[in-house]
């Protein structure tokens, strides 16, 4: 069995599987179909306990005493349909992940062998996660662990993904009491016996006339994945980037500049940049910082210690040269801390990007958003997937830490 970190992926050996999400309270587990353009094809390829089977995906109800599950088929799987998305939503109306840890187990579902599991670290106010996907990569399908949350629950997953979502209607006031002469009202009109049960939480729109007026957007999602397929990309907070285009390698150099300047005219800010490597298990490998400018066989060096940040353009620099990145090391996580104490209140226009060593071209950027009076922040992660490519994923979470080395258990935490 492979313990799956988020953003690892692994081949998946066999055609049927089943995903089941386990947690202290009961789940809504669903399954969505999607084609290459990440959207539903109808609201058909929305599969849930409401709407149980689809072609090649069935929701497997677990009767309360055992965990829902989806069943997938890649066999049967339809074509032109890339990846289908498992998500998990706690049962009770308005209750959050936080404190409640789901692990997604995929099995065989022929002899009920476990391939791989998961579980998701750090989630607090999301009400909805996306926590695995099972997707089709060069004619071969496999399963990557996921973890993005959305605060607006499941229907911001379904909208999403193209699902069209409408709000249960709210009941009538009861009417007022009338004379034993009015006429009585109109009977309602039979459902339509072609659309699925309601679900209370998210509806899957049956084909009647539209409302008067549209629904609110839905609040976007916490995360997101995407690729350099369009070119340089600006990072959200938790938002992934594949560092391939075009289905292939990109680069195998970069450079992670860091930058920052003081919140307040004539004071200087000593921050220090630093890196992480994490093996597969989450465990601390070495760390590049400014006393240590080398790591990993030169494959990770540091520009050295900035003691002001003033001036334009990226304080503190770090090379990876991806392709020497022994096999080992699976994850690099980059840090900023003050070692001087001061917080990040004190800070301005603290980013991250990701430079082609080659070209100089910048290709990501992620750029913190907000400021909390701690002394260090987990600014950005790259992950290595099964495959050998690499994953960015911008973090912006502040910690307690002034040091290098303090931010080793945070940032082991945050993978």
């Amino acid at each position: 069995m492979t313990a799956m970190t988020p953003g690892s992926n692994i081949p998946l050996p066999i055609s049927r599987v089943a995903v089941d999400v386990a947690a202290p309270v009961r789940l809504d587990v669903s399954g969505l179909l999607l084609t290459a353009d990440g959207k539903v094809r109808s609201d058909d390829d929305f599969i849930f306990y409401n709407q149980p089977s689809g072609p090649g995906v069935g929701h497997r109800s677990g009767g309360g005493s055992a965990p829902d599950a989806i069943v997938v088929d890649t066999a049967a799987v339809p074509a032109g349909i890339d990846k289908i998305v498992i998500t998990a939503s706690p049962d009770a109306a308005g209750q959050t992940f936080q404190g409640i840890e789901p692990t997604a187990t995929v099995r065989s579902t022929d002899d009920g062998s476990v391939l791989a599991s998961f579980t998701p670290p750090r989630l607090g106010t999301e009400t909805a996660l996306v926590i695995v996907e099972i997707y089709l990569r060069n004619g071969a399908w496999k399963v990557r662990a996921v973890g993005q949350g959305y605060a607006n629950g499941l229907a911001g997953i379904a909208t999403d993904f193209g699902v069209s979502v409408e709000e249960p209607a709210a009941p009538a006031a009861a009417p007022a009491a009338t004379p034993a002469a009015a006429p009585p009202a109109a009977p309602a009109p039979p459902p339509m016996p072609s659309a699925p049960p309601v679900d209370p939480r998210v509806a899957v729109a049956a084909p009647v006339a539209p409302p008067a007026a549209p629904p609110a957007p839905p609040a976007p999602p916490v995360g997101g994945r995407i690729n350099l397929d369009k070119g340089r990309v600006s990072l959200r907070k938790n938002q992934t980037v594949s560092l391939v285009k075009g289905g292939k390698p990109l680069l195998s150099k970069v450079k992670m500049g860091l930058g920052w300047e003081p919140a307040f005219r004539g004071k200087d800010i000593d921050l220090d940049a630093s890196v992480i490597a994490f093996g597969p298990q989450r465990n601390h490998i070495d760390s590049c910082y400014f006393g240590k400018l080398s790591i990993l066989d030169g494959a990770v060096k540091h520009s050295g210690d900035n003691l002001t940040g003033e001036g334009a353009g990226d304080d503190e620099v770090i090379v990876v040269d991806l392709g020497r990145i022994p096999a080992e090391a699976t994850a690099l996580f980059f840090t900023v801390n003050s070692f001087t104490g001061q917080k990040f209140t004190e800070v301005a226009k603290a980013y991250c990007r990701l430079i082609d060593a080659e070209s100089g071209e910048e290709l990501v950027r992620f750029d913190l958003t907000g400021a909390e009076p701690q002394t260090g922040v987990l600014m950005a992660k790259l992950i290595k997937q099964f495959s050998g490519e690499w994953e960015m994923t911008g973090v912006g979470d502040f910690v307690k830490s002034r040091t290098a080395r303090g931010m080793v258990k945070p940032a082991a935490q945050a993978l």
